[in-house]
């Protein structure tokens, strides 16, 4: 938040008298970034001033795709769990648990053992035969670390530009059965080859039988992470930050918006979105222990790592193929990637057949770029309404991310935030929108916006949607 912002809020408290923080939110316009130009998605209600007529917002779930990965190795199992996967220049990294139980005795089969596999596509994987680790008498796996953490490893590529290159590669995981309780971090040059930066947990505030993680976060300039705990017996989830990821503040409690119930959510997948870094996405798997103990993840958003707009339905639900209906045999993978030949969509993944066995697997599943969440016209069209918003120095063209079916449109009108229409920038001015694309300009008499910014610092957006979806927005400066 802005230093101006920041006084402006200030001022309308000290002249409305006392107020929710939503009512002085909506009378102080929104800032799109320093410039006027961060991408906006449309996954909560930051932008939403009304909605009316034949709309919504719309949950969207990613289309399943292919098994990418068998874990039928004799160091994995039909326990596999807490993949992390993320794009390293020309190559996709996957991190795992290898392990396996035998349902019928109700114990473990073998030590649990972190793994490693790579891909040049996303889909076809590797797994190196590594030989650093021995497993029933030969190092010949994938095995990458066997110490303390291998129960929940997680790693990352360290984006912090004062970061060694001796930990150009970060880990964490949790002590227990090996190690004190707490979060364990770890270092890599190569993300192959591991030690522990510390030989006690640096975070122990929490219950840590979960995908605990943690990352370089470029829009605060600061580490990040995400654990488990308790409250009031549910699982809930916790954050902290770090300046050199070894001394973290406190961890505190995620929030969310008002009316949400108390869940039980085992792991987060949460991290920056890359198209908008100052969102930070989440896939929290829903634990339902009074259904058989079977998870499913949905999905939720925050623009500040803390306070998240949780959506309740799931995005991967257990219809979603196959044997997801098991005792936690759904959940979802850390990371999203683009991967070669699909530059519009976003691969994620998620588990199946966890215990059933003999092997579990992961499969792909594939979201369009920003198409997390939607406003959604039907037959009948309606209107969506934005909160004022203040026109940035870089803010000299419109472009949306939009789809239209058979019949559809969509027109935008740029007002004043009272809602007295800007002459040349009205709904008839604007050319309908249709088709499909990740970044159309919208064209009025003269797309060109700049000039408003002159006499129009403040506007407000009139979206009228017919048959179709509108999933993000960007104010952009004119490519010269």
């Amino acid at each position: 938040m802005s230093h101006y912002k920041k006084i402006m809020i200030k001022l309308v408290i000290f002249i409305l008298g006392p107020c929710s923080l939503a009512q002085v939110s909506a009378a102080v316009p929104l800032e799109l970034g320093k410039y006027g130009n961060t991408r906006e998605l449309f996954a909560d209600d930051y932008l939403v001033s009304k909605i009316d007529g034949d709309l919504r917002q719309h949950l969207h779930r990613p289309e399943p795709r292919e098994v990418v990965i068998t874990t039928g190795a004799p160091w994995e199992g039909n326990t596999c769990a807490y993949y992390t996967i993320f794009r390293d220049g020309n190559r996709f990294r996957m991190y795992y648990r290898g392990s396996h139980y035998d349902t019928k005795a109700k114990k473990a089969t073998h030590p649990e053992v972190t793994c490693y596999a790579e891909s040049k596509d996303g889909i076809h994987w590797t797994k190196p035969n590594l030989g650093l680790f021995e497993f029933n008498g030969s190092k010949a796996n994938n095995i990458v670390w066997d110490d303390v953490g291998t129960h929940c490893f997680v790693a990352f590529k360290d984006g912090n530009p004062k970061c060694p290159p001796e930990a150009r590669y970060k880990g964490i995981a949790r002590g227990r059965p090996r190690g004190k309780k707490g979060l364990y971090v770890f270092q890599s040059p190569d993300g192959i080859h591991w030690k522990l930066i510390k030989n006690e947990p640096v975070i122990t505030q929490g219950a840590f039988d979960s995908q605990n993680l943690a990352f370089w976060d470029t829009h605060t300039q600061q580490y990040r992470e995400y654990h488990r705990t308790f409250v009031n017996g549910k699982r809930a989830i916790m954050t902290g930050t770090s300046k050199d990821f070894v001394h973290w503040t406190k961890p505190v409690l995620l929030t969310y918006q008002k009316g949400i119930p108390a869940q039980h959510l085992y792991t987060n997948a949460v991290q920056p979105y890359e198209r908008a870094p100052h969102l930070y996405i989440g896939f929290p798997t829903r634990y339902l222990p009074e259904q058989n103990s079977r998870v499913e993840p949905t999905f939720m958003v925050s623009r500040d790592g803390l306070n998240f707009h949780r959506w309740l339905d799931p995005v991967v639900p257990e219809s979603a193929p196959k044997d997801r209906n098991g005792n936690r045999s759904n959940y979802m993978s850390w990371g999203h990637v683009e991967i070669p030949g699909r530059p519009n969509h976003l691969s994620v993944y998620a588990t199946e057949a966890y215990y059933t066995g003999p092997d579990s697997r992961v499969r792909r599943f594939e979201y369009r770029k920003d198409g997390f969440v939607s406003i959604r016209g039907g037959n009948n069209g309606g209107e969506l309404v934005t909160k004022p918003i203040t026109l940035g120095r870089l803010a000299e063209r419109l472009t949306l991310n939009y789809q239209t079916v058979k019949n559809g449109t969509l027109r935008v009108a740029i007002e004043e935030p009272n809602g007295k229409p800007i002459p040349g920038f009205t709904l008839d001015k604007c050319k309908p929108l249709k088709g499909d694309s990740l970044h159309r300009t919208v064209v009025w008499e003269n797309p060109d916006i700049s000039a408003l910014r002159l006499k129009h610092k403040v506007v407000q957006l009139r979206f009228e949607i017919r048959n179709g979806d509108l999933y993000a927005l960007q104010f952009q400066p004119w490519l010269r």
